[in-house]
């Protein structure tokens, strides 16, 4: 999967909104999951198993696609 692919499930299945941009990546928060998470400015970049099995996790779209 592809981060702009992650993106867009994330805004669509969760409450996750892009919270402010760090010092090396853009952080967003869900407020359901009470967590932060990163993403990348590469959109066309694949996201690794293991970045992308996190991120799911964080942004709440893991329980929500289950």
């Amino acid at each position: 999967m592809k981060y702009n692919e992650l993106e867009r499930r994330i805004k669509k299945t969760t409450n996750s909104y892009f919270h402010h941009t760090g010092k090396r990546h853009p952080i967003w928060y869900n407020p359901d999951t009470d967590d932060f998470f990163e993403m990348s400015y590469h959109k066309n970049e694949e996201v690794a198993t293991g970045t992308l099995n996190d991120i799911l996790t964080k942004s709440g779209a893991k329980k929500a696609s289950n």
